[in-house]
């Protein structure tokens, strides 16, 4: 696509029943069809990462079946992000199942090349291993980024049965790595027991701040979001989404789920509050379509999707015209 055309936006629903074509994400165009991309939705089918439930290498396809109902206009951010930015669909990413530390090198390798074309990536997992590999990326091009990661669980942990790359341990590698600007992270919807009380105390000298999901529920949403801006300031931003940030009532089809989790509202308006953030790429991992009931997982998270990525086709049009 030459900078003089309009970006390619989804298939006409009035014209294509949304049951019928493709499942690109949001029936938009793949990324061969358009050359290129100010964001590229791209899968990680992976899952060799997970400590209980497998599935997740399935999400990213269930990701996009449900997102087939996304419309083009955004009210909540008044925004058509289809229509500010070329947004399409990259395909998957092939990483290695029977080998993690090749896969992650895959993951990495692929997301280099996808950054260095200039597009933001919104990645759909695949489990959480695949965020280490992606931080290590965009790091690459931002340098050190402030990190929002929406989870039931801390991911700071050391090792799994002796292995470093795990869904449970990519935080801590990236602290270790250097690639995540230590005054500027934060978990958020946290919550379900631990391993101990030196979990937390591990996770604090890391330079993590915890909004718990009980914190979401007596404080509010816009207070939430009000904390969260302040802390991450204007530094390039990644966010991690781990589907099980979720209540399970919210999101059912998932590997290891928490009960007393946020429900898809109060995640969806923390994501729009954090509009004016300089947001730089994301993820959406961990969604099990196999222990999902009426795709009510794989909804939540492909409209999930759709607000980091109108967040990004914002900041990028926003971008042009200054």
């Amino acid at each position: 696509m030459s900078s003089n055309e309009a970006p390619r936006g989804p298939v006409d629903s009035s014209r294509v029943p949304r049951y019928a074509g493709p499942a690109t994400f949001a029936r938009l165009p793949r990324l061969d069809e358009v050359g290129s991309a100010d964001v590229a939705v791209v899968g990680v089918p992976f899952d060799s990462g997970v400590s209980y439930r497998p599935g997740a290498r399935f999400g990213g396809n269930a990701i996009r079946e449900a997102s087939r109902l996304l419309r083009p206009y955004n009210p909540a951010q008044d925004a058509s992000p289809f229509a500010l930015a070329q947004v399409a669909d990259a395909g998957d990413i092939a990483a290695n199942p029977f080998n993690i530390n090749e896969a992650v090198e895959t993951v990495e390798a692929a997301a280099d090349d996808l950054l260095g074309t200039g597009a933001r990536l919104m990645t759909l997992g695949g489990d959480h291993t695949i965020a280490l590999p992606l931080l290590r990326s965009v790091a690459k091009k931002h340098g050190p980024v402030a990190l929002l990661h929406f989870d039931a669980h801390l991911d700071t942990w050391d090792t799994y049965f002796g292995a470093e790359y795990t869904h449970g341990t990519p935080f801590r590698r990236a602290v270790e790595e250097g690639i995540l600007d230590t005054e500027a992270l934060s978990h958020v919807g946290t919550r379900g027991p631990l391993y101990g009380k030196q979990d937390l105390t591990d996770d604090a000298k890391m330079g993590f701040g915890i909004v718990t999901s009980a914190d979401v529920m007596r404080r509010g949403v816009d207070e939430i979001a009000d904390q969260l801006r302040q802390r991450i300031g204007d530094r390039p931003l990644y966010i991690s989404i781990d589907i099980d940030v979720l209540d399970p009532a919210h999101a059912p089809g998932t590997g290891t789920p928490e009960a007393g989790g946020l429900t898809s509202r109060e995640l969806l308006e923390i994501l729009r509050g954090l509009s004016s953030c300089h947001l730089v790429s994301a993820d959406l991992v961990e969604v099990a379509p196999a222990y999902d009931h009426a795709e009510i997982t794989s909804v939540a998270a492909s409209h999930t999707a759709y607000e980091l990525t109108t967040i990004m086709s914002r900041q990028i049009a926003e971008g042009r015209t200054q």
